[in-house]
């Protein structure tokens, strides 16, 4: 229903920002880390989701897109609810979710307040299954062309950096595609890392 909210911040709390459109204010329950990035009287533009359930509406907003398809990629996850997936986007970037996902190290997670052990390993499982998937289901790109075969990153590299940007909500073609990019740009691509991989290639998509 809504794709994104546009006015100006009039208040904050721990999880909401309030923002006045033309005289209405909008609560917009939010990640600590969009907060982060506002002031009280600024110029703002959440990404929202209208959330409908029962007798329940509310609208999450968020600063990015990133970070708005990583909250419902992870309420999209068994037993992952949106005070969860805000818990956690509260202490980590979309990016370093990302990253860890496709690393496979879930105790990045256990740092979000009300995730243990098991919602974390339960995360990281689901997470790498919906990409693997996307993996299975799109065409594989040539990523050596105009590089040179034994120019590139280890082949985990490059799959690595393309499950975070699913994860982020992209799709394989856009992230394979950008990828490629990323490397014919570098002088040797055989020494980039999966980190540099991945802030290279959301730099070239924004």
């Amino acid at each position: 229903m809504y794709e994104y909210i546009v006015g100006k911040l009039v208040d904050t709390s721990q999880n909401f920002a309030v923002v006045d459109v033309g005289g209405v204010g909008y609560k917009m329950i939010t990640s600590q880390m969009t907060l982060n990035n506002v002031g009280i009287g600024d110029e703002v533009k959440f990404y929202a989701y209208l959330h409908v359930r029962e007798d329940i509406f509310d609208i999450y907003g968020f600063s990015t897109k990133e970070e708005r398809a990583t909250f419902l990629m992870l309420i999209s996850i068994s037993g992952v609810g949106p005070k969860a997936a805000l818990s956690i986007l509260s202490v980590v970037t979309s990016q370093e979710l990302a990253i860890a996902v496709a690393a496979g190290n879930s105790k990045v997670f256990t740092k979000a307040s009300g995730v243990g052990p098991k919602m974390a390993g339960r995360i990281v499982l689901e997470l790498k299954d919906k990409v693997q998937k996307e993996h299975l289901k799109g065409a594989s790109c040539d990523l050596a062309a105009g590089v040179g075969v034994g120019a590139l990153p280890g082949r985990s590299n490059i799959l690595d950096a393309e499950s975070a940007l699913m994860v982020l909500g992209y799709n394989i073609s856009d992230a394979q595609s950008a990828i490629g990019e990323v490397l014919e740009s570098v002088e040797n691509a055989s020494e980039i890392d999966t980190e540099t991989i991945i802030k290279e290639a959301l730099r070239l998509m924004k």
